[in-house]
């Protein structure tokens, strides 16, 4: 059965010509002597010249920016990046302050070295600044000595817990400004990098988190590895900063080296220390997920670009599908802002890929908006020109014609939790991990296992831990130290917990509006027992996904049934994602007080159960039933009949 992804009910978002969405090329990244001769189309955005163009002249990036030619407005993040001489300064100079803190400049450039200036919301009588650091972990791969290593910096310099993110990342909250240096240098000399874990250019890249020893996954966690490289700064901010200019690089694949340097169809910067990102890198954040067919594991459909292996009747990869243009983040009220889902842009063979990527990474940097950065991801930019043009022009920076994309089977999400066969005689564990906190005894268990057994690790985009390559013997003693620490089995997991997601959100998320990982432990059980009234039965699931702000770091937009902060303990309720994450959801409720949760869902969970059709999850069964009629059913509903 062909893989379908459907678009949420309603009427898609459109934007006439005339609306301030419009995006235009950013004049400040060329400069008054650039060749560039692109032609203006619809709304003033310059295309580059079309394989049938009479002009000759090639297309330039140049390595500096010139002042704005026009009018042409930027924001003040962008100012900040063009002076910082490749992201350096006024960090550099702010590191060595007394303050606690540095200045709101720094606070935009530490972002790019993968941490965030924060402080706790709820002290009173001024602020207690700290750092939250962020790893950078393709294919959520954690080799033992950085888990050590991260397990130490959390109780010598953080807060006593360590946790994992929706990409695959270590998150280490509570770092002194003090002590920046030595814990990003312990990472560094540790395996270990936080490079472009934040800020305005490739985040980590995701991939299966499972070490199946599979043709498909294995290309799968290699193409996430040549990705990340490929997008990887390269003018050595980060260890000038950090490690004093010491490199801690290992080798390159000579692919990456090459489609780096080619710029045989301008992409490039000539002559920069950042040959892709220049002095302004990208509009906003960007994010890559690597996948397999069915393997629904990453949430392929919210990045910025998603990339599918396609093999053979034999199992050999042949080349990839890639989806373009999905993202999570909007602002409450603000309709112009919005979640989306990527779609297909084609096909291409194998060794195409990263000559792919970075065409549509430099689509993103010339023509992404760089004046309002509500509207600055690569997702607003695909939704103003079409996916036509968008591939037109993406297809100049290629150099070839994208082919039709594959067929491929329907998708599932996949946990890995459990014990699972590798392949290669050995296996692997999946743990879930409530919200990705480890810490207590947890963290106590965990460390002690992977140090006795010297294990590697991976991170899953579920914010869960797999510990790999175990042999036999060892299940059982693994098995009854982790279940002693609440490290259980899956089967001994609540389901709705399993695929349950949260951010942090208060008390040192600065954008945070209400609770989130800490609020998620009380909703889900509530949840549960309104399950068990209605007559629900226990191995029965809803994916439940709740964050503290619009911005999504958890996808809620994706879940069945998200929640929203919009207010102090206040949730905008979402609904009609699927258990295969394949579809979005709709906002359906503002303003929902957390204590007022169960007028709300008791009687969905209800009608649920007495009118679903065979096996109907709660998201198709809220699609198809239409919110009119749900609210309605709210509005009517008088209780469990006996």
């Amino acid at each position: 059965m062909p893989s379908t992804f459907r678009a949420p009910a309603g009427p898609a978002t459109v934007f006439s010509a005339d609306q301030k969405i419009r995006l235009g090329r950013l004049d400040a990244l060329r400069s008054s002597h650039s060749v560039f001769l692109g032609r203006y189309g619809r709304g003033g955005v310059s295309v580059p010249p079309s394989a049938s163009s009479s002009s000759s002249s090639p297309i330039q990036a140049v390595s500096t920016p010139a002042k704005a030619e026009t009018t042409t407005k930027r924001s003040k993040v962008e100012i900040i990046k063009e002076k910082s001489n490749f992201i350096r300064y006024p960090l550099n100079e702010e590191l060595l302050t007394e303050a606690p803190n540095v200045n709101e400049s720094a606070v935009q450039l530490i972002k790019f070295h993968g941490s965030y200036q924060q402080y706790n919301r709820e002290e009173r009588g001024g602020r207690s600044y700290s750092f939250m650091l962020r790893t950078k972990n393709p294919s959520g791969k954690v080799p033992n000595q950085l888990y050590l290593t991260m397990d130490d910096l959390a109780d010598e310099f953080g807060i006593g817990t360590l946790r994992l993110t929706t990409r695959q990342t270590f998150q280490l909250h509570g770092v002194l400004k003090q002590n920046l240096k030595t814990v990003m240098s312990s990472i560094i000399r540790n395996m270990g990098s936080t490079l472009g874990a934040c800020g305005d250019l490739n985040r980590n890249v995701l991939a299966p988190a499972a070490p199946y020893v599979k043709k498909d996954y294995l290309f799968a966690q290699e193409t996430a590895d040549n990705i990340a490289a490929l997008l990887s700064p390269q003018s050595g901010f980060y260890y000038d900063m950090w490690v004093d200019g010491e490199q801690f690089m290992t080798a390159e694949p000579p692919e990456v080296v090459k489609a780096r340097n080619d710029n045989s169809h301008g992409t490039n910067f000539v002559d920069s220390p950042e040959p892709i990102y220049g002095t302004q890198f990208l509009p906003r954040k960007f994010k890559v997920a690597v996948t397999v067919p069915t393997d629904n594991s990453v949430d392929l459909l919210t990045n910025d670009i998603g990339v599918v292996v396609v093999s053979d009747e034999n199992g050999e990869p042949q080349g990839f599908n890639i989806y373009v243009g999905g993202g999570m983040g909007r602002t409450h009220r603000m309709e112009s802002t919005f979640a989306r889902l990527a779609e297909p842009i084609g096909y291409v063979p194998k060794e195409d890929i990263l000559y792919a990527v970075k065409a549509i990474v430099v689509t993103q940097r010339e023509h992404g908006r760089r004046d309002d950065r509500k509207y600055s991801r690569m997702k607003y930019l695909i939704s103003s020109w079409g996916i036509e043009k968008f591939r037109d022009v993406v297809e100049q920076y290629y150099g070839k014609k994208f082919e039709p994309s594959r067929e491929l089977p329907e998708w599932e999400f996949k946990s890995y939790l459990g014990w699972h066969e590798q392949g290669d005689g050995a296996w692997f564990c999946g743990l879930h991990v409530d919200s990705g906190r480890v810490g207590g005894i947890m963290k106590k268990t965990l460390r002690e296992v992977i140090e006795k057994y010297k294990i590697d690790v991976r991170i899953t985009p579920n914010q869960n831990i797999v510990l790999c390559d175990i042999k036999t013997e060892w299940k059982r003693p693994i098995t009854t130290v982790l279940a002693q620490a609440g490290l259980l089995q899956p089967e001994f997991v609540d389901p709705l917990n399993q695929t349950a997601m949260a951010c942090p959100a208060f008390p040192l998320c600065p954008l945070a509006i209400t609770e989130a990982e800490r609020g998620i432990p009380s909703i889900l059980k509530r949840v549960r027992a309104m399950f068990e009234k209605v007559g629900l039965d226990y191995d029965e699931s809803v994916v439940i996904r709740v964050t503290g702000c619009p911005n999504g770091c958890a996808r809620p937009y994706m879940a069945e049934l998200g929640l929203v902060g919009d207010g102090p303990n206040s949730y905008q309720v979402w609904l009609g994602g699927t258990p295969n994450l394949t579809q979005i959801a709709r906002s359906f409720m503002d303003k929902v007080k957390v204590h007022d949760l169960e007028k709300v869902f008791e009687p969905l969970f209800y009608h649920w159960k007495l009118e679903r059709q065979n096996k109907e999850s709660f998201g198709e069964y809220t699609t198809r039933m239409g919110f009119e009629k749900l609210k309605e059913l709210i509005d009517s509903y008088k209780g469990v009949s006996q």
